[in-house]
């Protein structure tokens, strides 16, 4: 029993990372493990992260 219950909490929190990265993508975010996600949208020299040091090919 607490097997099944281990299961379902382990699929609801990957479902639930996979959905908030789906809706972070969906609503344009470009950095989304950046606290400035919102504000640096991924500009070299933008924030402190390096986000802005990878480009999509």
């Amino acid at each position: 029993m607490i097997d099944i219950i281990l299961i379902c909490v382990i699929a609801l929190a990957l479902g639930g990372a996979g959905r908030y990265i789906y809706k972070a993508k969906k609503s344009g975010r470009t950095c989304i493990g950046c606290p400035d996600s919102c504000a640096c949208g991924g500009h070299s020299g933008g924030c402190g992260c390096g986000c802005g040091d990878h480009h999509s090919h």
